[in-house]
This record gives structure tokens, C-alpha cells and sequence, in this order.
């Protein structure tokens, strides 16, 4: 298969098997490669990054460097307002974590103009879900407000919406379908307002942050290479951009070893789920075992095509050697299905009810540090 014939569909999500083929295909550099450099700079890597589970990235090594040489840096993501907050969002808020603790400043972009125009959510349905679901579960998560900044696409000040006219002159229809495939004009819409939610940190107005990072699924690389396009063309106009650091996680799968998104609840885990109805979805999952008790001893379990265990590997057990531990006794045979779900249904309980105690702490808080749109 011919590199100029593999497409991602940002907006479709879907489900990609081979991720290595993302190296060879879109240039995207294993994450390997960088966490030496960031030990080198004095910044130990996540869990998801020793892991595998973001395993890919473009320029985060120069955005650490100039991190470390104070220059200010941001990192940038966005949450499209329509529907729950799940397990498939946690990870990118997590990653918002982990680089606000090293000083990064926060942009949370929320948006509702791409999910009116694409996924035709009603406005102020697009409005609720964004402060109840993603702004509070956010600050739950342990994102501070002081140094994040929350925002819609459609209430966000004039400079960023200039840009997005301003871009329009710097690619074409071809290439853009080259990019993204079949188009409509929400979506080429959508596609420049989201290379403004990542560039325009840079202008002074936003704090001229000379490199921003932005952790995506592999399903939203799209974006990110039409950014660093735009960006490089308009670098001798606006002498602010450079183009943006990226960082790529695996997509979390669903219960049934599909995809986990809020059009498909029973196979997915949401934050504000009720613990009980969190606990039945686990103990209903597909897993790795073989057919019968009696053969999983002799041959062992599969974690690697497991989704319980992907809950373990991206939220449920932080140590790494336990986790290994679990990964090595399935697949010896000496842990059996039944045994390893009862243990992630305990884990999975105290998880939620402890976020969900701090949830309910945020619910008023969000409304007070984001701007709604005003129509």
C-alpha cells in the first residue's frame, strides 16, 4: 500500500492495527528515540511513554530543549463537546498533567464549532457538555486552573479567528483532500479553526509561547501535519510560528475490543459512570483467554489482545513492575480471566470513587473559569 493512498480519518476515529506503519507512512518518529534525550534534560518519562502507549512524536525533543533554555512553551489539545468524558479522553488529560507540572502553560480548547458543524450537536448542548464533562473532569484529574486556560472556538478573541481567514490562503482543495480525503465545507472549516487552536499560542496576544506540544490519538496526526504546513508557509509573515511538537497514543479499545466512544456506552468506560455499572461493562469484557480454564493454564492468555488488561497498562496500575507481573502470570497460564476481572473491578472502584468525590468538588468551579459563548 502506497504511502500517498493511506489516509486517517480525524473525524471518524478509526481503528488502526498497525501503528508502526505510521513511522513509514507519515514520518512520525518512534518516542524512543526521545526519552533519553528527555532523561538528559531532566524530565523522567510518563508511564505512557515507557509503555508504548504514546509511542510516537515530531520535534518533542526541540520543544523540551527550548523548555529547558526557559523559553515559555504551551501544550495545546482540544475535546470536541459531544458526548461523556471517557476512559479514551483521560489519557490526553493526564498528558495535560504531567507537562503542566514540568511548567508548561495549558491551552484546553473546547470545540463547539467543530461539533456543530461536523457532528451537528446543538449549541448549547455543545456549551453544557463542555464545562459539566470536560472542564470538570479535567480540574478532577488534578489539571490546575491558574495556569490553564480554557477556552470555546466560537468566544475565543479576534486575533485567533484572523488567523483562520489568514490560513485559507495557504493551502489548497487538493491538498487538503490529499490529507483528509472526502470533504464537506464543515470540515474544511474545522480543519483551519483547529490549526489556529494550535498555533495561535504563539502570537504575543496568547503569550508567544515558542513551541507548543500537542498529545493526539493517531487518528488526529491529520491535523497536526496540516498545522506544520501552514505554520512553515507563514513563518517569513508571522515571524511567531514555528511548527508544533506532537506526541502519539494508541487509542484505547472498547469492552468488546472495538471502539470505546460515547455512541457506544456499553463498551465504554465513562468517568461519571455509577461504580456498579462501571464494574458490570469490565465484567462483561472481551478478554485475552483461551476457550476453556483448562487451556489458558496450558497455553497461557493473550494480554496483548486484552482489553481489560489495556486498563491496567493505561490508568489501573501504575507500578510497572506489577503490571508486569500481571502481564507475565497470564501469560504462563497461572492467572485465569475470572480472577484477574474481580481484581480489576476493585481497582476500577476505588479509582472511580475517588475521582468522582473530586468531581463533584469542580462541578460548580468550571462554569467560573471558562467563558461560555454568548449566543
Amino acid at each position: 500500500m502506497a504511502g500517498e493512498d493511506v489516509k486517517i480519518d480525524p473525524w471518524g476515529r478509526p481503528e488502526i492495527k498497525d501503528y508502526a506503519r505510521l513511522y513509514e507512512v507519515f514520518g512520525i518518529r518512534p518516542i524512543s528515540e526521545a526519552l533519553a534525550k528527555m532523561r538528559e534534560l531532566g524530565v523522567e518519562p510518563s508511564a505512557f511513554m515507557r509503555r508504548g502507549i504514546i509511542f510516537g512524536h515530531r520535534d518533542l525533543d526541540r520543544a523540551l530543549e527550548a523548555w529547558k533554555a526557559g523559553e515559555p512553551v504551551a501544550v495545546v489539545t482540544g475535546f470536541m463537546p459531544s458526548g461523556r468524558f471517557h476512559f479514551g479522553h483521560m489519557l490526553t488529560g493526564l498528558q495535560l498533567v504531567f507537562y503542566q507540572r514540568l511548567g508548561f502553560k495549558v491551552f484546553v480548547c473546547l470545540a463547539d464549532a467543530e461539533a456543530y458543524a461536523v457532528r451537528h450537536i446543538p449549541r448549547k448542548d455543545a456549551v453544557r457538555i463542555g464545562v459539566e464533562e470536560y472542564v470538570a473532569n479535567l480540574l478532577a484529574l488534578g489539571l490546575d486552573p491558574s495556569t490553564a486556560e480554557f477556552y470555546f472556538q466560537t468566544s475565543r478573541g479576534l486575533p485567533y479567528h484572523e488567523l483562520i481567514q489568514l490560513f485559507s490562503s495557504k493551502v489548497t482543495y487538493n491538498e487538503m483532500e490529499a490529507i483528509y480525503g472526502e470533504l464537506t465545507p464543515g470540515k474544511i472549516v474545522s480543519a483551519l479553526t483547529q490549526v489556529a487552536d494550535i498555533l495561535h499560542p504563539m502570537l504575543p496576544e496568547y503569550g508567544g509561547h515558542r513551541y507548543v506540544v500537542v498529545p493526539v490519538g493517531a487518528d488526529q496526526d491529520p491535523h497536526i501535519r496540516l498545522a506544520r504546513d501552514v505554520a512553515s508557509r507563514m513563518a517569513s509573515e508571522v515571524e511567531y510560528f514555528t511548527p508544533p511538537a506532537a506526541t502519539y497514543h494508541k487509542l484505547i479499545r472498547g469492552l468488546d475490543g472495538g471502539k470505546m466512544s460515547s455512541s457506544r456506552p456499553e463498551f465504554t468506560i465513562f468517568l461519571t459512570d455509577p461504580v456498579g455499572d462501571a464494574i458490570r461493562k469490565l465484567r462483561a469484557s472481551v478478554t485475552g483467554g483461551r476457550n476453556t480454564a483448562e487451556e489458558q493454564r496450558r497455553l497461557g492468555g493473550e494480554p496483548d489482545k486484552c482489553p481489560v488488561f489495556d486498563q491496567y497498562a493505561y490508568y489501573l496500575v501504575p507500578d510497572d513492575s506489577e503490571l508486569e507481573s500481571i502481564e507475565r502470570r497470564c501469560k504462563s497460564g497461572a492467572l485465569l480471566c475470572g480472577e484477574c476481572k474481580a481484581f480489576g473491578s476493585e481497582r476500577l472502584k476505588s479509582f472511580l470513587e475517588t475521582h468522582q468525590r473530586s468531581l463533584e468538588a469542580y462541578k460548580d468551579k468550571a462554569w467560573s473559569i471558562v467563558e461560555a459563548p454568548k449566543y
